[in-house]
């Protein structure tokens, strides 16, 4: 794959997984205090440091030797746990209201750089990097700009145009696109890496769709009965 499109699904990837991310929610949430622009560079700051910290650990492990095949299969359906983790959410642990004696920039820098630490977009930068291992700029560049384009969105529609993100939404289309990429790596593995025989490869994968299937259903679920607590909460 050429690296403009390994730039391009790394943005979209990384734009889908930050929708109704804890970063984008803090982007949102800071972007009430200080200017949106501010906001911005900090975030921008922040992802150049920790994506390259995440591209350099996915780039690092595709050198180990015989490997090739666990780190892609991994990687394949770490994209279908992200699409499970963005249906589940995420909710910001008060990020937003410690204090700081640092400036807008250097405070929203520094609280991204740390929220983002073990998060899912971090998580799918060491995937990618991991899958493209050739590419570590162009991943680098395109979750960088994914990053900024989701929580450039968060900021204009949640705060500058006084609507909500329809989170609902969002959250199941960004997870059918992860979990769909997750499928297409998986068939690559068994089917071209493996050599596996095509009903084997079918068989697996409809072992994989049921679990994936019964886990979306019951976060869902879940969900629902947490929005409805609310409403009687509410009420």
């Amino acid at each position: 794959m050429g690296e403009i499109l390994v730039f391009l699904f790394a943005a979209g990837a990384v734009t889908l997984a930050e929708m109704g991310d804890k970063t984008q929610l803090l982007a949102m949430a800071f972007a009430s205090k200080y200017k949106a622009s501010k906001v911005l560079i900090g975030v921008f700051i922040a992802t150049v440091l920790n994506h390259g910290l995440a591209v350099a650990a996915g780039n690092y492990i595709t050198r180990w030797e015989g490997a090739q095949v666990w780190i892609q299969g991994i990687a394949a359906l770490s994209f279908i746990f992200f699409g499970l983790w963005t249906i589940r959410g995420d909710k910001l642990d008060g990020e937003d209201k410690k204090k700081s004696k640092f400036g807008p920039v250097a405070t929203v820098a520094i609280a991204f750089f740390i929220a983002e630490l073990g998060d899912k977009t971090q998580l799918a930068t060491i995937a990618l990097a991991a899958k493209f291992p050739t590419s570590p700029v162009a991943i680098l560049i395109g979750t960088t700009t994914g990053m900024i384009i989701a929580d450039g969105i968060g900021i204009i529609i949640g705060v500058v145009m006084g609507k909500k993100i329809p989170e609902r939404t969002v959250k199941l289309i960004s997870a059918a696109a992860f979990i769909m990429f997750g499928f297409i790596g998986c068939y690559q593995v068994g089917a071209i890496m493996l050599g596996m025989a095509l009903p084997m490869v079918m068989g697996i994968l409809a072992v994989i769709a049921a679990i994936t299937a019964l886990a979306a259903y019951l976060l869902i679920r879940n969900g629902n009965e947490e929005q409805e607590d609310k409403a009687e909460e509410a009420a």
